[in-house]
């Protein structure tokens, strides 16, 4: 089968609000002139429409109009590569989502170790610099990281409710899980370490923490206005 007619083939079987590119194909490089003289001709015929270089959908055909694909799929292409995940949405849009605030950031953070900027109508991200090499096993728990390295800084929560919510969380993790999150948190600011290790050893009081501990210094405090009722292990870890 020729490649223009793999690729015709391809995409009618591809749902409508959906994003794809050559990757999906399985496109020899060889290849790529000849895929996107066919990609134009499809455009033209409206079957499909060019969301970004290289990146395509199908568009949802209403009655007022063609329908781009939601928020999630628009971004998916800068979350992954080659369909391996390289990036995770950050900061207030997933902090919305881990309900510790009820505002949506007017520009999406995308944590990253490559350079992203998007301004595509109502979608405007922009990257910021992840911890550690994004992948689909670890990018929920650096999430997670992120939400108490900004936890002074999250929209109408105080720190105290924040620390309830993600209390919860923390403790529905395993002990794999959690000790995935020490092993990122190194990485992170001493505060991220140090409250991690308050909660770790209130809610799972058998869990390895001395890494957390041999990580800090032990004459700095941590000033984030927390009380005993907070968080009964603060004193451990010099929060204040």
């Amino acid at each position: 089968m020729k490649v223009a007619e793999r690729i015709r083939k391809t995409i009618t079987e591809f749902p409508e609000d959906k994003t794809f590119g050559y990757a999906d194909w399985g496109i020899n490089k060889e290849d790529y002139i000849t895929s996107a003289k066919a990609l134009e001709r499809l455009q033209k015929q409206g079957l499909i429409k060019k969301m970004s270089k290289g990146i395509f959908y199908k568009p949802v055909k209403t009655a007022f109009g063609d329908l781009q694909p939601d928020e999630s799929e628009q971004l998916k292409p800068y979350l992954f590569k080659n369909g391996k995940r390289m990036a995770y949405i950050t900061g207030e849009s997933l902090y919305n989502q881990m309900n510790l605030t009820t505002q949506m950031a007017f520009r999406i953070k995308i944590a990253s170790n490559r350079r992203i900027n998007i301004d595509k109508g109502a979608i405007k991200a922009k990257s910021v610099k992840s911890y550690a090499v994004v992948t689909e096993e670890n990018y929920q728990l650096l999430g997670f990281l992120d939400a108490l390295k900004d936890i002074k800084r999250i929209p109408d929560c105080t720190v105290a409710n924040a620390v309830k919510i993600l209390s919860r969380r923390l403790e529905s993790f395993d002990n794999k899980k959690q000790e995935e999150l020490i092993k990122h948190a190194l990485l992170y600011p001493p505060r991220v370490r140090a409250l991690l290790g308050a909660m770790l050893e209130n809610c799972n009081p058998e869990i390895t923490i001395s890494k957390l501990q041999d990580s800090l210094n032990p004459i700095t405090t941590f000033e984030l206005r927390l009380k005993e009722t907070d968080l009964p292990t603060l004193k451990n870890w010099h929060i204040v």
